[in-house]
C-alpha cells in the first residue's frame, strides 16, 4: 500500500474527496452560506430532494437503496460551520481563504489554522454517502445545521414537521470507540462592567503586555486538562503588581471566541519612569512561575512586554481595583466533575473573551453543565461577583443538555455493531460539550438519537488535527450501523 500525499487519497476516498471541497470553501460560523450552495447545487444534480429552512439549515433526502424501503428512515446530522481559530503570526481570512490541509503521518493538520474536521468530517461522511450508488441503506434524510459553534442557531430554529427520521445519528463526536448518548447544556454569560477614564501622565512610561504561545482547545471537551487561560494569568499579574507598580491600565483585551480557551490576551498601561525597571524584573519572575507550575500544560507560554505610545487616557484608580478584581475573582475551568459518570466534567466555565470599549469593559463567559441546578450555581455566582462590583449580567443563548435514555434502540444497535466489528465493546459516553441533540428533542421528543465520530484532538484552535485510521474506523461502523437499521414497525 503507496503511502498518501494528497488527503484525496485517503481511505474512505468519496469521505476525504468531500472534506478536500468543504475545506476549499470558507465556512466559518455565520458564513456558510457558499458551502450550503455548492452541496444544494450538487445535491439537485444528483435528483436528490433539497430543502432549506426558515433559518438556512439543509435537508437532504435520497430514497432507500433496492430493498431497504422497509426501513425506518434515519437522519445524518453534522452542522456546516466550522471554528475560525488561527496562530498569531499567521495570515488568513476564514471568510475568504480556504484552509490548507496537510498529513502529518496518521493525522490530518491544517496550516496555522483550525481545521474543520469538526465537524466537517462528519458532513462529509454524510455527504459521501448521498453520493454513492453501493453503499446499503433505508431512506435517509441528512440535516446540516447552521451556525452550531457561534449559537446553535440552526438547531434552535429548526421546526416541528422537517423532519420524517425515527433515528438520528449525530456525527459531531470526536472520540473514535465511544459512543456518546447525552450531552451538557449551556448558557452564554455576558458581562459589562462600567469604566471611569482619567487624562494619562504624559511624563509616565507606557507598555503592552502580552501572552501567547497557549493551547487553547474547546471550552467543553478540554477544560478539565489543566490548560491556562490567557485572560486570568493576564489578571493574575495585575492583582499582584498593579497597585505596587503603580500601573494605569489603558486596556484589556483577550480571547476570541466563547466556546474556546483564550490563548492569547494582552494588556497596555503607564507607570512612573521609575518603576520600570520593577515591572522588567516583576515580568521576568512572573513568566518564571508561570513556566513552573504549567510547564507539562503550557510548555510554549511566553509573556512580552513592549514599550508603546502614552494613551490619551488611562483608567480612574477606583475603576481600575474594580475591573482587576473582577477579572481575578471570576470562576473559571472545571467547577464540578460528575458524581455519576467517572472523569466526566459536571459543571465549567470558560472565561473566553475580554474587549476594553469607551465605556466599559466586555466579558463573555460560556458556562456548560449536564444538569440544570449546576448551571444555575454558576449563574448565581456570576450575578453574586457583578452585584459585589456593580457590573451587569446578561444571560442568553440558554440551551438544554441531552439526558441519557437508555433504553435507545439505535445506541444498543450502534453498540452491538461496534462490538461485532472490533472485537471490543465501545465506550458508553456523555459529553461535556454543547451537541444539538438536546435542541432536536423539543420539537422531536420520540426521535431516537446517538451521537459518534472519529478522533479529533484539539478542536476549536489551530492544533485541532483528526485521525486518518480513526475516520476509516468511524466510516466503516457508520455503514454497518446503517445496514442494521430496523424495518418499520406495522402500526
Amino acid at each position: 500500500m503507496t503511502l498518501a500525499t494528497e488527503i484525496n487519497q485517503l481511505f474512505p476516498q468519496p469521505l476525504w474527496q468531500w472534506f478536500e471541497q468543504i475545506c476549499a470553501i470558507p465556512h466559518p460560523s455565520g458564513h456558510e452560506q457558499a458551502l450550503s450552495l455548492h452541496i444544494q447545487t450538487w445535491a439537485k444534480q444528483r435528483d436528490l430532494t433539497v430543502i432549506v429552512d426558515q433559518v438556512g439549515n439543509l435537508i437532504i433526502r435520497k430514497p432507500a437503496t433496492a430493498g431497504m424501503q422497509d426501513r425506518k428512515i434515519v437522519a445524518l446530522q453534522a452542522h456546516l460551520d466550522m471554528v475560525p481559530q488561527k496562530n498569531a503570526d499567521t495570515v488568513h481570512d476564514f471568510v475568504t481563504d480556504p484552509i490548507r490541509p496537510w498529513i502529518d503521518g496518521d493525522w490530518v493538520k491544517a496550516t496555522g489554522t483550525t481545521l474543520g474536521a469538526d465537524n466537517g468530517i462528519g458532513m462529509a461522511s454524510a455527504l459521501a454517502i448521498l453520493g454513492s450508488d453501493e453503499i446499503k441503506h433505508g431512506p435517509l434524510e441528512v440535516l446540516l445545521t447552521v451556525d452550531e459553534e457561534a449559537g446553535m442557531t440552526g438547531a434552535f430554529g429548526l421546526e416541528g414537521g422537517m423532519l420524517e427520521a425515527e433515528i438520528l445519528i449525530n456525527t459531531d463526536s470526536e472520540q473514535e470507540g465511544e459512543i456518546y448518548m447525552g450531552c451538557a447544556g449551556g448558557v452564554d454569560a455576558e458581562i459589562s462592567l462600567p469604566l471611569q477614564w482619567q487624562t494619562a501622565k504624559p511624563a509616565d512610561l507606557a507598555f503592552t503586555l502580552s501572552i501567547a504561545g497557549l493551547k487553547g482547545g474547546h471550552s467543553g471537551v478540554n477544560i478539565h486538562l489543566g490548560r491556562a487561560n490567557a485572560n486570568k494569568l493576564l489578571a493574575r499579574f495585575l492583582a499582584g503588581h498593579a497597585a505596587p507598580l503603580g500601573l494605569a491600565l489603558s486596556d484589556f483585551n483577550g480571547g476570541s471566541l466563547r466556546n474556546a480557551i483564550p490563548r492569547e490576551a494582552q494588556c497596555s498601561f503607564t507607570l512612573p519612569p521609575e518603576q520600570a525597571t520593577a515591572l522588567q524584573l516583576a515580568v521576568t519572575q512572573y513568566q518564571a512561575i508561570l513556566q513552573a507550575e504549567l510547564s507539562s500544560a503550557e510548555p510554549a507560554l511566553s509573556l512580552t512586554l513592549t514599550s508603546a505610545a502614552v494613551p490619551a487616557n488611562s483608567l480612574q484608580a477606583a475603576s481600575q481595583t474594580t475591573l482587576i478584581n473582577l477579572l481575578n475573582s471570576c470562576p473559571n475551568g472545571v467547577i464540578r466533575m460528575s458524581d455519576e459518570i467517572a472523569g466526566v466534567t459536571e459543571s465549567s466555565l470558560n472565561l473566553g473573551v475580554i474587549r476594553t470599549q469607551a465605556d466599559n469593559l466586555s466579558i463573555i463567559c460560556m458556562l456548560r453543565s449536564l444538569i440544570d441546578s449546576g448551571r444555575q450555581n454558576i449563574e448565581s455566582q456570576l450575578q453574586s461577583l457583578c452585584d459585589l462590583a456593580g457590573a451587569q449580567l446578561v444571560l442568553s443563548g440558554c440551551y438544554p443538555g441531552w439526558k441519557p435514555d437508555t433504553s435507545s434502540a439505535v445506541m444498543a444497535i450502534v453498540n452491538d455493531t461496534y462490538e461485532s466489528i472490533y472485537q471490543r465493546k465501545p465506550e458508553i459516553m456523555v459529553i461535556h460539550a454543547g451537541l444539538e441533540c438536546g435542541l432536536f428533542k423539543q420539537h422531536y421528543p420520540n426521535l431516537d438519537m446517538v451521537s459518534i465520530g472519529p478522533t479529533i484532538r484539539y478542536p476549536h484552535g489551530p492544533d485541532e488535527m483528526v485521525n486518518i485510521t480513526t475516520v476509516g474506523q468511524y466510516w466503516t461502523l457508520l455503514l454497518a450501523v446503517l445496514e442494521r437499521i430496523p424495518a418499520k414497525s406495522n402500526h
